[in-house]
């Protein structure tokens, strides 16, 4: 009887394939879940250290740069000089206090706002592919309190990391992000915030 049995479950055939589609959303389940997007809704407001949150970008207004030098009459309009502080005079390269390009954060495609607007995917992956994996924004501290490297989540911004610094940003309880539009700065504007910080 217990042979009869072991027979008929040995020489049944063996079980489906898994469907493609079924496999696909297996694997971006698993991504999803155990990755950068995860890190989106772990955090919540509440949560860490209440900071006084600016936006700046990387125009003359905000990084204190103007075209062309005087001494040559500005002629050389297509240059950038910055025009205050200790490196007065000096070419503007646009690049932060640690010799970085400054970013603002993407979501990436394994995010929560694939969810959320996926009327976008095709958008994302099409025209931007480069948006494809999730990026973290600059963040502008006193570096006395945060080195370089420490990574904070601001609501309403996403993941930055320290990698710039600013005359006006002194102290633990002031940052600015970074934007990459003055408009998007201002709109931004001063807010209190409570700041998730990880120190490296």
């Amino acid at each position: 009887m217990v042979l009869s049995a072991i027979n008929d479950t040995l020489e049944t055939p063996a079980k489906e394939k898994i469907p493609s589609g079924i496999t696909c959303i297996l694997i971006f389940s698993i991504v999803f879940f155990s990755g950068c997007a995860k890190q989106q809704v772990l955090h919540t407001e509440g949560q860490g250290r209440l900071m006084e949150v600016t936006g700046y970008c990387g125009c003359s207004t905000c990084c204190g740069w103007e075209r062309g030098s005087w001494s040559l009459l500005k002629l050389d309009f297509w240059n950038r000089y910055v025009n205050y502080g200790k490196h007065s005079g000096k070419t503007y390269n646009g690049l932060t206090a640690a010799g970085t390009t400054p970013t603002e954060p993407q979501a990436g495609f394994f995010s929560v706002d694939s969810l959320e607007r996926p009327w976008m995917i095709p958008t994302r992956l099409i025209l931007f592919p480069w948006y494809f994996l999730p990026e973290q924004g600059t963040i502008a501290a006193d570096t006395k309190f945060y080195p370089f490297g420490t990574r904070m989540y601001v609501p309403g911004y996403g993941w930055g990391i320290v990698e710039d610094k600013g005359g006006k940003i002194k102290g633990p309880d002031r940052i600015d992000l970074f934007f990459e539009s003055h408009e998007e700065a201002m709109q931004w504007g001063r807010k209190k915030i409570n700041v998730v910080i990880e120190k490296p």
